[in-house]
């Protein structure tokens, strides 16, 4: 049987409270679920402790790590809601009662019931973003047992992961699900494009990591002449869902990150410097310098990336980071859980990451709860639930029969940033327009607008955004929306408020 000390032992500086709570839970999991087996023929239990064990590597705190041993109570055995506060309080029963939602309804991709649970769901995970995070890490757990149900619920539950949980992991910003989900879901919902990639993989995988073996021993002795000496570095290989992805859009000789190269180093400072090394010593390609630090992805994501010309006929993508991008590339949103108070005492964990050495300064989930009224305590410096959860929320109120077709439109694609004229940032789907832009300020200025500059030029409304583009909209009282604007949108919302006005 699983051993609680290996949750225990992945958390840093655990009170006795914090030990009690999650032993407490434990041992009733364990207890209202002994009779129950999965289809593998292991303990029903397994699956308990492995989402909480997902939830402990993240660094989540006690609360939640109970609330995932936990989190199957009230579906799947005869143990109520009432029992579960009586036993742990409102707030694991929020958690736990948040994480059911879903339930046992059957994802169809337009199911009626399946949208009104995803509603549910979404309405929770912006009152307490936990709840998505612990389902985030039950269905990582479903995925990697899920040769052992049928043929056809593989697909259902792949699919599902692939068009909704892997995305939202993604916008999270927590790379250690989103990735795992991503390729999982590929092999069951693609199964022979599945088996292409994984032999191109196969066939380039070992060449690149010989190229940028080599090329880290130059750099190694660049780097250490110009002074930079305090660095760790390491690889990543490439996804397979999200090579795929590449290799739609171009041939396999074009792309250069199956392998990149990533080097840590301590300070925002030493990422430029270490940048300017590099490209002092090796031509970098054209069009491939990214700064991902003074403008972040969509998703949070932090790093300065740049490809260069190895000079034996190699390209190399190196990224460079502090242990805090790293961290917060891996993690996400989970390591942004914060709470002043734990800033104050300093406390540290390590990263995960066995090639890393770096200890990060990191504050861990603060479970601050108002027993008497059973909602979070507001003065408790949580960390704001993402803005685009809470439009997700707003979203979904006016959002019809297609709910999960939209959504995947308007907020699971691919992300561009584009700018106010004061600095404001815009997230938008790759593809959309500047009509869409002045939707997603306001329906106002949308329904008003008469004009627009991208970068100090005076453009077509029409015309379609890149990222980092700075767009100023000029908007005048006789204006009205023009049904021809509906082709040129890209987002369901701006599609929906130019329609209304129509119709008015």
């Amino acid at each position: 049987m699983a051993d609680i000390q290996e949750i225990i032992s992945l958390i840093q500086n655990p009170t006795e409270e914090d030990t009690a709570l999650i032993r407490k839970a434990y041992d009733f999991a364990l207890e209202a679920h002994k009779d129950q087996k999965r289809k593998s023929g292991e303990p029903y239990f397994t699956h308990l402790f492995a989402t909480a064990k997902n939830l402990a590597e993240l660094g989540m705190g006690a609360t939640t790590i109970s609330a995932g041993l936990l989190h199957d109570t009230i579906e799947d055995v005869p143990i109520s809601a009432e029992t579960i506060e009586k036993e742990f309080g409102k707030e694991i029963r929020f958690l736990v009662e948040g994480v059911t939602k879903l339930g046992k309804i059957r994802y169809s991709g337009t199911s009626k019931h399946h949208n009104e649970s995803l509603r549910k769901l979404f309405v929770a995970m912006s009152q307490d973003i936990r709840v998505l995070i612990v389902k985030l890490c039950d269905r990582l757990h479903n995925m990697q047992t899920l040769q052992y149900v049928s043929k056809e619920k593989q697909l259902r539950i792949a699919t599902e992961t692939l068009e909704i949980y892997a995305p939202i992991a993604y916008r999270l910003g927590i790379r250690k699900l989103h990735r795992e989900l991503e390729d999982m879901a590929f092999k069951y919902v693609y199964p022979e494009k599945y088996a292409e990639v994984e032999e191109l993989l196969k066939k380039k995988e070992g060449i690149e990591i010989e190229t940028l073996e080599k090329f880290l021993r130059s750099l190694k002795k660049e780097l250490a002449k110009n002074g930079v000496t305090e660095f760790q570095t390491d690889y990543r290989i490439k996804g397979m869902y999200s090579l795929y992805k590449k290799l739609q859009r171009m041939e396999i000789d074009r792309v250069h990150d199956i392998a990149a190269l990533r080097i840590i180093v301590s300070t925002v400072a030493e990422c430029y410097r270490v940048l300017g090394v590099i490209h002092s010593a090796w031509r970098p390609l054209p069009g491939r310098i990214k700064d991902y630090i003074s403008v972040p992805k969509p998703n949070g994501y932090r790093s300065l990336h740049t490809t260069v010309f190895t000079g034996d006929g190699g390209i190399v993508e190196v990224q460079i980071k502090t242990p805090e991008m790293y961290q917060e590339a891996e993690y996400g949103i989970a390591s942004h859980i914060t709470y002043k108070q734990s800033q104050r005492e300093g406390k540290k964990q390590k990263m995960t990451n066995p090639n890393l050495l770096w200890v990060k300064r990191i504050i861990p989930i603060q479970e601050n709860w108002n027993e008497s009224t059973g909602q979070k305590n507001l003065s408790a410096n949580l960390a704001d639930v993402p803005r685009w959860v809470k439009e997700l929320v707003e979203y979904q109120k006016e959002a019809g029969e297609e709910f999960i077709s939209e959504i995947k439109t308007d907020f699971f694609q691919e992300r561009i940033f584009v700018f106010t004229p004061k600095g404001d940032v815009i997230d938008l789907p790759i593809g959309s327009s500047i009509i869409d832009f002045a939707y997603a300020i306001h329906s106002d200025i949308g329904n008003r607008i008469s004009g627009a500059k991208v970068n100090g030029k005076f453009v077509a409304i029409t015309s379609t955004l890149q990222n980092g583009d700075r767009v100023e909209i000029e908007t005048k009282k006789s204006a009205k929306p023009n049904r021809k604007w509906i082709e040129f949108c890209k987002t369901t919302m701006a599609k929906r408020h130019i329609r209304n006005a129509l119709e008015k």
